[in-house]
């Protein structure tokens, strides 16, 4: 918090410098008793990563909110290739960083900032927005199947492509017609039929890949459960919030939250930042 201080409109003069100097005398003399003005406080950066059928611009009214209330925000591109290299992309960034992070991560970026931040000691909070935590062991299709409610498999269309470095692969979108049922219910249809055509895919094998780290076991974690979603169900959230002794937010959104109630998840992130300074 900035403290507010006076501001002079022109410099002492006369009998009023002779006062002012009195005055620092005596606070020289006196200072073993002084009271220590507060320092204001420096924020953490604030690291978001996306998750699958999004890019970093879903973050745009989040990021708005944050820097309004003085965070230095990063959006990561998240590449939605592998999970294993897409933590690995998110580490570098990490590590582009100076001081300490707050990482949020939405969807299928939650499995990525739990691999990515474990280990890493900038990182003071984690925050899951509408979000995967996965244990070692398990894949972000496991967990978004492990639970009734989600629609979201029906509604991907499976495109075969070719992946450097690794061949074959399948890349995974949501049907445009079926978008803005399954993903972004309570988002506009204009705002929803330019993201169905401008969503990046995932591919099959990021989904299905186990986790091998789990840094919501040694990071404090925050976690922000969609009771409107329809591609992670509800309560497979509140079992991975749980599991992580998660701070919980529930609210009435679908899994667009980032796009739909950026105010909600801002404050959210404000939370857990200030938490890292007690």
């Amino acid at each position: 918090m900035d403290l507010p201080f006076p501001r002079m409109s022109r410099p002492l003069v006369g009998g009023a410098a002779v006062v002012a100097g009195v005055l620092t005398a005596a606070l020289v003399a006196g200072s073993a008793h002084a009271v220590p003005v507060p320092r204001p406080w420096a924020k953490p950066t604030v690291v978001l990563v996306h998750g699958a059928f999004a890019d970093s611009s879903s973050w745009n009214a989040v990021v708005r909110d944050l820097k309004r209330d003085g965070y230095p925000v990063v959006a990561a591109a998240n590449p939605l290739r592998g999970l294993h290299s897409d933590a690995e992309y998110v580490r570098s960034v990490l590590d582009s960083v100076q001081g300490p992070v707050v990482l949020a991560g939405h969807s299928y970026g939650g499995s990525v900032i739990s691999e990515a931040a474990d280990g890493d000691r900038d990182v003071r909070a984690l925050v899951y927005i509408a979000s995967f935590a996965p244990d070692r062991g398990e894949s972000t299709s496991g967990l978004a199947a492990r639970y009734p409610g989600g629609q979201l498999g029906p509604a991907l269309v499976s495109v075969p492509v070719t992946i450097g470095g690794t061949g074959a692969g399948t890349d995974l979108y949501i049907e445009q017609d079926q978008f803005r049922r399954v993903f972004a219910a309570d988002v506009p249809p204009q705002v929803t039929d330019l993201m169905a055509v401008t969503q990046r895919p995932i591919t099959s094998a990021a989904l299905d890949e186990p986790a091998t780290r789990t840094a919501w076991r040694s990071i404090r974690s925050w976690f922000l459960v969609t009771r409107q979603d329809l591609a992670i169900p509800a309560e497979s959230m509140r079992f991975m919030a749980r599991r992580a002794k998660s701070r919980t937010v529930e609210i009435d959104a679908s899994h667009a939250v980032t796009v739909s109630e950026p105010e909600a998840v801002a404050d959210l992130i404000d939370e857990a930042a200030r938490a890292t300074t007690r």
